[in-house]
């Protein structure tokens, strides 16, 4: 597959998921049947549909819009970097509550929800909104993404089948079921693409995150493996058990990587990263810094959701020779 064609399947989930974040009501609108749903080894009951959720960070938000939920959102939070083009017309329509932060316990209140979604289970401290059970007392229902849930035991692998399972989530508790089924459908057809072209193939591939001293990189358990392995590279963290952690420059200097992916977050852009690395007297020899073989991510597409999917075209359409 060409990467023209890469291009043009990137831009046709885009256009699918645009025309669900605005689309009409779903099928399942007006069913007033009670919900239940395990997350987190913890029952998610409501009396129907939510009607005023609230989610607290950039991936939960992502994934209410992309099935077109924005008409059953009373509120949003807790930006990473920017929300993706395709949902961003259904994202002003929800009032934000902090965009930089978890809002306080009494300003998420205040928008009276009966559902709060969250990304990592930090959100459900009692240093942010309070827990679970505080929220329970006052029958308002929670849902944490199965891959940040507290106890590790429960959370899922990290796949493009679990990622599918927390979009179907998000579609029951909205009433949205047929639109969250678009945007799986829509998701593995175009993986099937990108897997097909393996534009990476035969390429070691660094996954840097975040941080200088000691590298946070992508290993082998989450959103970066599932992209690498997508394009058909080769992680070299692959041996590094997690889905972020922290690596070493000795690995990365020894791997001396083909390919470096760069997360653009509003805490450690992908331009300071490089610039430290075309700084620093060790890394500046790398082969891919020299090459300037750098691949560009926004952050929040690095994460199980349904823009990892973006995520993987993004660096399938730069390695097919766009540059970074």
């Amino acid at each position: 597959m060409s990467p023209r064609v890469i291009s043009s399947t990137a831009l046709s989930i885009a256009a699918a998921l645009t025309l669900s974040a605005c689309g009409g009501s779903s099928d399942s609108d007006g069913d007033t049947a009670a919900i239940s749903l395990q997350n987190c080894g913890r029952a998610v009951t409501l009396d129907g549909p939510a009607e005023r959720g609230v989610t607290l960070n950039q991936g939960a938000t992502e994934t209410a819009l992309s099935i077109g939920a924005q008409d059953r959102m009373a509120g949003t939070a807790y930006l990473d970097d920017t929300i993706a083009p395709q949902w961003a017309s259904a994202y002003a329509q929800v009032p934000a509550l902090d965009e930089k932060d978890y809002p306080s316990r009494e300003a998420l209140l205040e928008v009276k929800p009966d559902l709060v979604l969250a990304s990592y289970s930090s959100a459900f401290d009692d240093k942010a909104v309070g827990s679970h059970e505080s929220f329970d007392a006052l029958g308002v229902a929670t849902y944490v993404s199965p891959f940040g849930c507290k106890d590790k035991s429960t959370r899922p692998a990290v796949s493009w089948d679990s990622i599918g399972t927390e979009i179907t989530d998000h579609g029951t508790l909205f009433g949205r079921e047929s639109e969250a089924d678009a945007v799986v459908a829509q998701m593995r057809e175009t993986l099937s693409g990108i897997e097909a072209a393996a534009p990476a193939k035969g390429k070691s591939i660094f996954w840097y995150d975040s941080n200088t001293d000691t590298p946070h990189v992508g290993g082998n358990a989450g959103g970066p493996q599932l992209i690498i392995d997508a394009v058909g590279g080769t992680n070299i963290f692959a041996n590094a058990n997690g889905a972020w952690l922290d690596g070493s420059w000795e690995t990365v200097l020894a791997a001396n990587p083909d390919v470096i992916v760069l997360a653009d977050a509003s805490w450690d852009t992908a331009e300071e990263k490089k610039n430290y690395m075309r700084s620093d007297p060790a890394l500046k020899d790398l082969k891919a810094v020299r090459d300037d073989a750098f691949v560009v991510v926004p952050f929040s597409a690095s994460t199980p959701g349904p823009r990892t999917i973006e995520g993987a075209s993004l660096v399938a359409k730069q390695l097919g020779g766009n540059g970074a």
